[in-house]
């Protein structure tokens, strides 16, 4: 298990996120980014297998992105929630029609089995004691409700290749799981009943392969999303995404894509 020690206060408290609201979570192209269907159309078809119906509640829901794409491609099958330290992005979440639980996630008191399914994409690794979000997610959820865990992955190719030049080493991110420490923590609470790896970007690769050591800024980080995004929506390149997809699928086979995906069910 990687980990960062110590940690500053401002990955604790929320002030890092919210200070990060305007010139990253709300910038235009990151809403651009997550507001188009494929951003998220493999978590979506994972989640859509194991889920397909019922109340969705998305802990760390930023501005919405994810649960706005499920209603959208499932009209009237899911009821969905969300939550964040975010409090610009939430109220950004709660004008697109998601509805926001108010209360902080550890804090709320939720009713035992309201839930069908508990998503945290991409927000363990933000978390000092990811444990902790794990038992409050299994006590959201019914009797073999689905909890989603996505986390980059300190296998990955891109990180065997660049280490540290990778540009998701950030410093908010306070873990870094391999499948193993990643099913050690989940299985303590979880039967885990599937773990892979999906999503591969070797734009990125190319882009920190050549750069320095600094930090790649978030506007930088954003427009790149949106571009990649453009480029997967564009038919024009239908070939292309063809070599594309089949390169993702053989890397992913070897668990050397970018995230890990973890789907647990409470017992």
């Amino acid at each position: 298990m990687t980990f960062a020690s110590p940690v500053p206060l401002e990955y604790l408290d929320g002030t890092f996120y919210n200070d990060a609201a305007t010139t990253f979570y709300l910038s235009p192209d990151k809403l651009v980014a997550d507001y188009s269907i494929v951003r998220y159309e493999r978590e979506l078809e994972l989640f859509k297998q194991h889920c397909p119906k019922g109340r969705v509640l998305d802990v760390g829901c930023s501005t919405g992105g994810f649960l706005f794409n499920l209603n959208r491609s499932s009209p009237d099958t899911y009821e969905t929630w969300g939550t964040d330290v975010v409090l610009d992005a939430v109220e950004y979440a709660a004008r697109q029609g998601i509805r926001v639980l108010s209360e902080d996630f550890l804090t709320h008191s939720p009713r035992e089995g309201s839930f069908d399914a508990v998503t945290f994409w991409a927000v363990l690794e933000h978390l000092l004691e990811p444990r902790q979000f794990l038992v409050q997610a299994k006590n959201h959820l019914r009797s073999g409700g689905k909890c989603f865990v996505l986390v980059p992955n300190f296998r990955s190719l891109a990180i065997r290749l660049l280490g540290s030049k990778y540009r998701y080493i950030l410093p908010q991110h306070l873990n870094y799981f391999s499948r193993q420490s990643l099913i050690a923590l989940a299985g303590k609470d979880f039967e885990v009943i599937e773990v892979r790896t999906m999503h591969f970007n070797p734009i990125v690769i190319l882009q920190d392969w050549r750069r320095g050591t600094d930090l790649v800024s978030d506007p930088e980080r954003a427009t790149l999303l949106k571009r990649t995004n453009s480029m997967k929506s564009n038919p024009w390149l239908g070939p292309l995404k063809i070599i594309y997809r089949g390169l993702e699928s053989m890397i992913a086979r070897f668990e050397l894509a970018d995230n890990l995906v973890c789907v647990l069910r409470k017992r």
